[in-house]
């Protein structure tokens, strides 16, 4: 869903509040684990996680205005979503995550090129995306977007 918010804190608060609570805790979750150098920002009008200018001054390729962009988290519709770039380019680490998943969560992973969607926020792993934060430091992330996904 699209929010005519300005900050995350006004984002969180525009949110159904049926998915509050979650959508805190996975913040929390993400800001606890994400390693140093990702800069938490509103990005695409949704809570975000980049890799700022000062670290890679080139931005992101489809507007170099833009830092990079790594992962997002949002209230849509029908489902809490994370959008995680780093699953999108890296086989080795969708693998582990789709493994992983299924292991902890007793509902079918519902999941995009880059986005998970989670329905039922009882079941959402907040361990699992710990977990998946602390994979990908800023440098790796930019060696992966530069290897596979920057034209």
């Amino acid at each position: 869903m699209n929010y005519k918010v300005s900050s995350i804190e006004e984002y969180m608060e525009a949110i159904p509040e049926e998915r509050k609570a979650a959508m805190e805790k996975l913040r929390e979750v993400i800001n606890q684990n994400i390693p140093a150098g990702f800069e938490e920002t509103l990005s695409y009008g949704m809570p975000g996680w980049v890799v700022p200018h000062s670290l890679y001054p080139a931005g992101y390729h489809c507007d170099t205005k833009l830092p990079l962009p790594f992962l997002s988290i949002a209230s849509q519709k029908n489902f809490i979503a994370v959008y995680h770039m780093g699953v999108y380019a890296d086989p080795k680490l969708i693998k582990w995550f789709q493994e992983e998943y299924t292991k902890r969560v007793p509902t079918k992973l519902d999941m995009g090129k880059s986005c998970v969607r989670l329905k039922k926020t009882e079941h959402i792993p907040y361990d699992l995306f710990g977990e998946l934060c602390t994979k990908m430091t800023p440098q790796d992330w930019i060696d992966l977007y530069e290897a596979n996904i920057k034209r």
